[in-house]
């Protein structure tokens, strides 16, 4: 019983740090969060109250560091096959409870979906984007500030950091719009640019009254989860998201790992660690450190429930223990940001809500949607992405319902299935010697077995790309790569009716301009814009009136191969330098075999190359040469081994059983005896139905993209000379 480990660690083959880890024992994360600069002014708390966001807004206020080092080593543990922490004692994660306590945001609500920039295609009432964006901030951004459908954060903070002393309602409508935008762009949903806010807002701004009424809390957790299995990735260093909701989490969970003198605290419970400055030392070698204390935590050294004290009933705000929001933190159900699809899997960490955990259920595997982020052109997700969203809609059917005991932990059945299973140590360092040799406790046996009813599950949505494909996920160059050769093979697929007569073909001499367009900055890793992307200006041609639904976007074709047969973003690099290189995804109703990849053979190649209706610059000897010398360049990151094992040569492999008996030998985590309580069994109300608009027919997806970063300076709070831009009610668009 319980997962099966190949399936528990498939990803450590494909490009997970943790499978590679003695390749990089010093990789350390780089962290892409801005804090906003913007006044909160008491004029704007009436609409941050409706809206559910107040607390965050407080918390912004509050200077906050994130210690790379720290979080570095907390990401190898970070496996997306179950969004959850693989640690020596089990597995913990971050979960719905947390948010709410943590960031003090609701749980209960619609989800946060709906469509990204054409909004008068999809909303009722919906406006073009940027002629919204003046009705709603009295202001449109100069091109200059357009980075394809986001507006940099310094003009936001130049033009809204102040509300006028005497301002009209409607003016200190309009500021509380862009703070709150700021406030979702920067503390919630910041991507990896660090220095952008997207224009998918504007909906939900659109009717404060309304924004209360959506579960931030849900959409900020599948945010965080999804920037976490992708910076898991060996080839991906920059992390974004909530990352204050991270570092807070390890904090009160690990009390080895706090920092010291920060012992009073407030709501929300993240506030504890304002001021906090991490350690200046070299973070590579700190990496290490963290790392092997981790694999060293032995009994009591995780609290599974630390929210049961006293000192923290006292501060907690008393609309996070409404039933309707409680019932949902042990719900296994969907989360949603747009295009963003998570799995909350409560039912691995039971302990966490005072429940006995027993042998895992195998994990729901989601990994290509976990692929997907929205690039590709706008849709109405929803509709698009409807299964999924229905499982958040029905949430309140799929709460556990399992027994709260005195001393929550492990059960002796897991601890003996981890302890075979598990990869539990990550640390090359001799010093760390054998740690097996502690027995699972006694309470281990007294608490029982554990049991979680059955309860029906979505079917596995694996990931069929290879290995080679799969491994840049997460990364600029896994967006737009290879997309000239999907282009020309659609070209190809074209041309082969008119083979053997000349005509005029509108996609000539694109395979040569998209080569250099899709060249990839080797040190680059970013992804940021998570949406329909326009380039080479898109943006800010539509600041200047141009049509949105002409811009262009970057990354591979939404939705491709999830049911509908195989796009031809979803072709795969194959192993030689031309014949047999592209290698596609098998449609629904064919079988593939194991290792055997799906091969259009390479002499259609050959023959596409001497189709009569491409220019004959396109097959040239040179064109080719430049083709050869793209291949070259990338043969070093396809060829690199990958490491299943993660253990330096010793002698002994931490990650396998004994050879010699040694009786049940265990690290196991607890919860201090003062934290002990029962968590409120109340079931969830019926809440707020959500809107619901007819789509019309999908757009087509447009052209490939290349990604621009905004060069102003990173404005630090009190090092900017305010010189504020007041927005007015007659702003025209910039031409």
């Amino acid at each position: 019983m319980g997962d099966d480990p190949a399936r528990l660690y498939r990803l450590d083959g494909v490009a997970h740090i943790a499978g590679v880890i003695n390749e990089e024992p010093q990789r350390c994360i780089r962290s892409m969060r801005r804090q906003q600069g913007m006044v909160l002014d008491d004029r704007y708390v009436p609409y941050l109250q409706m809206a559910g966001l107040y607390h965050l807004a407080r918390l912004n206020d509050r200077w906050f560091r994130l210690d790379e080092a720290l979080v570095s080593a907390f990401v190898e543990r970070w496996r997306p096959e179950t969004h959850t922490f693989h640690m020596p004692f089990g597995e913990c994660t971050i979960t719905l409870q947390d948010v709410a306590y943590q960031l003090g945001l609701p749980v209960d609500g619609r989800y946060v979906s709906g469509c990204l920039s054409e909004f008068h295609v999809y909303i009722d009432g919906g406006r073009p984007a940027w002629v919204w964006f003046e009705e709603l901030l009295g202001v449109v951004p100069p091109p200059s500030q357009v980075q394809k459908y986001a507006v940099n954060c310094s003009w936001f903070q130049e033009t809204f950091g102040e509300c006028p002393e005497g301002a009209d309602e409607d003016t200190v409508r309009r500021y509380a719009r862009a703070y709150i935008m700021m406030l979702l762009g920067t503390q919630l949903f910041a991507d990896k640019s660090g220095n952008r806010v997207h224009i998918r807002w504007l909906p939900f701004v659109a009717r404060l009254e309304e924004m209360g009424t959506y579960s931030w809390g849900s959409a900020a957790l599948a945010w965080l989860y999804r920037c976490m299995c992708r910076v898991a990735n060996r080839n991906v260093i920059k992390l974004a998201g909530p990352l204050q909701l991270l570092q807070s989490w390890i904090f009160w969970r690990f009390p080895r790992f706090r920092p010291a003198g920060f012992v009073t605290f407030s709501w929300p419970l993240a506030s504890r660690w304002s001021g906090y400055i991490p350690s200046s030392s070299e973070k590579g070698p700190r990496v290490q450190t963290w790392r092997l204390w981790i694999d060293r935590l032995q009994d009591r050294e995780f609290i599974w429930m630390p929210y049961s004290s006293p000192d923290v009933l006292h501060v907690v705000h008393p609309e996070v223990l409404e039933p309707r929001h409680m019932v949902l933190w042990r719900s296994v159900t969907s989360l949603i940001y747009f295009a963003v699809i998570e799995w909350h899997q409560v039912n691995r960490v039971l302990p966490q809500f005072g429940g006995v955990q027993p042998r895992p259920q195998a994990a729901l595997n989601i990994d290509f949607l976990m692929s997907k982020d929205g690039r590709g052109g706008d849709r109405w997700f929803p509709s698009y992405l409807q299964k999924w969203h229905q499982y958040w809609d029905d949430r309140t059917e799929s709460v556990l319902r399992f027994d709260v005991v005195a001393d929550p932990g492990p059960s002796h059945q897991f601890l003996d299935w981890w302890s075979q299973h598990g990869k539990r140590f990550l640390s090359p360092d001799p010093q760390l010697g054998d740690p097996r040799a502690v027995a699972i406790p006694v309470e281990a046996s007294q608490r029982g077995a554990g049991q979680v009813p059955e309860m029906d599950r979505p079917d596995d949505v694996p990931d069929r790309r290879r290995v080679d494909r799969r491994a840049r996920v997460g990364t600029r160059r896994s967006q737009r790569d290879w997309g000239w050769l999907e282009r020309a093979m659609e070209a190809g697929d074209e041309a082969g009716p008119a083979r053997g007569r000349r005509r005029h073909h509108p996609g000539r001499g694109r395979g040569r301009a998209a080569v250099h367009a899709a060249a990839p900055d080797p040190e680059d890793d970013d992804d940021d814009q998570h949406g329909p992307e326009g380039g080479d200006g898109a943006g800010a041609a539509s600041v200047a009136g141009g049509s949105t639904q002409d811009g262009v976007h970057g990354g591979e074709w939404y939705g491709s191969g999830m049911g509908d047969g195989a796009e031809p973003s979803d072709a795969g690099l194959g192993s030689g330098p031309f014949g047999h290189y592209f290698v596609g995804v098998p449609t629904d109703d064919q079988p593939q075999q194991d290792g055997t990849p799906w091969v259009i053979p390479g002499s259609q190649w050959q023959d596409f190359l001497e189709a009569d209706t491409l220019d004959a610059d396109f097959g040239s000897p040179r064109f080719l040469a430049e083709i050869l010398a793209i291949m070259q360049e990338d043969e070093p990151g396809r060829r690199r081994p990958q490491t299943p094992g993660t253990q330096a040569p010793l002698d002994v492999d931490l990650n396998e059983p004994a050879t010699t008996p040694v009786g049940d030998q265990f690290a196991l985590g607890g919860t201090p005896h003062s934290a002990y309580t029962a968590a409120s069994q109340s079931v969830a109300g019926p809440s707020a139905a959500p809107l619901h608009f007819t789509p019309p027919a999908q757009p087509a997806p447009h052209e490939d993209a290349d990604e621009i970063e905004d060069e102003e300076p990173f404005i630090r709070r009190g090092q900017r000379p305010r010189v504020p831009r007041r927005c007015g009610t007659g702003s025209h668009l910039f031409g």
